[in-house]
């Protein structure tokens, strides 16, 4: 396979800690450097949330404004994607940041269970959602949690709410949530393909599956995202030391399938963004 694999890097996500991890970035120094270091190993893409210094999930647009400043300048190139998701903010609060047009952001479509609660995203947020990102020329990550949420982002594409190609994420091992399973992975691409013809694809495994997760979509030809926020560890008994180790872990995986690893530029073009700031 010739097509480059874009790698993202999750740098951070609103749940892992220092005490279960030191080497988790919190303050916006710290996710600086520690993307810098992951976009020197091979990441492409930059998946980023903001915290508050006592580790909880904001949704301060101050503090998405100093990260991407501080990506912009130590990682040039690299495409920066914000989460919208729920667990940083309620309602408007999780689009909050997007007037700071980052080149892409994170887009659940539907509503799926996590480990203790319900994680919800009603129609009326994910249609004001859409169209912020429309309106300020933001592409969207589509996070499918379940299968319905490929087929829901499809017609969404297919009424005129998000724009085509898609780019569709499967996520797979959250607890309560979608197993991470092959012969269902494997059916998440033919359903996207039926559904969607032109879609790009990524996956990501939570915990333990991250690694093979990785491989499936390495293998298959689609694009997949590492780091902290998904996994602390490099193996049941290690601890990740940095998000760069984990991202170099992929690129391994790269080398194994013989896929090359895309450049910034090259991932802009695969998914036909706006040239870096």
């Amino acid at each position: 396979m010739t097509t480059p694999c874009i790698i993202a890097v999750a740098i951070t996500g609103s749940v892992p800690t220092k005490a279960a991890n030191p080497a988790v970035p919190i303050t916006v120094a710290e996710q600086i450097e520690s993307t810098h270091a992951a976009y020197e190993a091979g990441a492409a893409i930059a998946h980023c949330h903001v915290r508050n210094d006592d580790e909880t999930p904001s949704s301060d647009p101050e503090k998405f404004a100093r990260l991407k400043e501080g990506l912009e300048k130590h990682c040039p190139g690299m495409i920066i994607q914000f989460s919208t998701g729920g667990r940083s903010g309620a309602g408007s609060a999780r689009g909050g940041m997007l007037p700071l047009r980052p080149d892409m952001a994170s887009l659940s479509v539907g509503s799926n269970n996590f480990p203790t609660r319900v994680y919800e995203n009603p129609p009326d947020l994910v249609d004001w959602l859409a169209s912020e990102m429309h309106k300020y020329d933001v592409m969207p990550e589509i996070e499918a949690f379940d299968l319905s949420h490929i087929i829901q982002a499809a017609r969404m594409a297919d009424d005129g709410r998000l724009k085509r190609p898609l780019y569709v994420q499967f996520v797979m091992g959250v607890k309560n949530a979608m197993i991470a399973d092959e012969r269902i992975f494997d059916f998440y691409i033919e359903t996207l393909k039926r559904f969607s013809p032109d879609a790009l694809w990524c996956a990501a495994g939570i915990g333990p599956n991250q690694i093979v997760v990785n491989e499936w979509a390495i293998s298959r030809g689609g694009h997949t995202r590492t780091g902290l926020e998904d996994n602390v560890r490099l193996d049941r008994d290690t601890l990740a030391p940095s998000n760069a180790a984990l991202v170099a872990r992929t690129v391994a995986l790269c080398a194994k399938y013989e896929r090359p690893v895309a450049t910034c530029s090259e991932a802009r073009a695969i998914l036909k963004l706006r040239p870096a700031a």
